[in-house]
């Protein structure tokens, strides 16, 4: 039972490793309300050049319900820490407006 359990850890870290792209495919998401690439337009934060760790911070205590919002919370919740890890990545790889 612990092998197969081992083994369903290294193929899960092994498929997020395979795809490049988890990242920008995440962010996707985000780019009606934070703008295309986390580079905001209006009210809502841009995301693109922030910090990642500050970032990551920000985007778990959405998720994990200790940082109060009327929409992101509910969407942050969809997310694992990998795809969270990936958007941080790749928003702070991002050139800010």
């Amino acid at each position: 039972m612990r092998i197969a359990a081992l083994a369903l850890l290294f193929v899960s870290a092994a498929v997020g490793a395979a795809n490049p792209n988890l990242g920008r495919d995440v962010a996707a998401g985000c780019a009606n309300c934070h703008g295309t690439d986390g580079r905001s337009r209006g009210d809502v934060p841009g995301l693109a050049g922030r910090d990642k760790g500050e970032l990551l911070r920000l985007m778990r205590d959405l998720r994990d319900g200790t940082r109060p919002s009327t929409v992101m919370e509910q969407l942050a919740k969809g997310y694992s820490d990998a795809e969270l890890e990936a958007a941080a990545a790749y928003f702070s790889a991002q050139k800010a407006n």
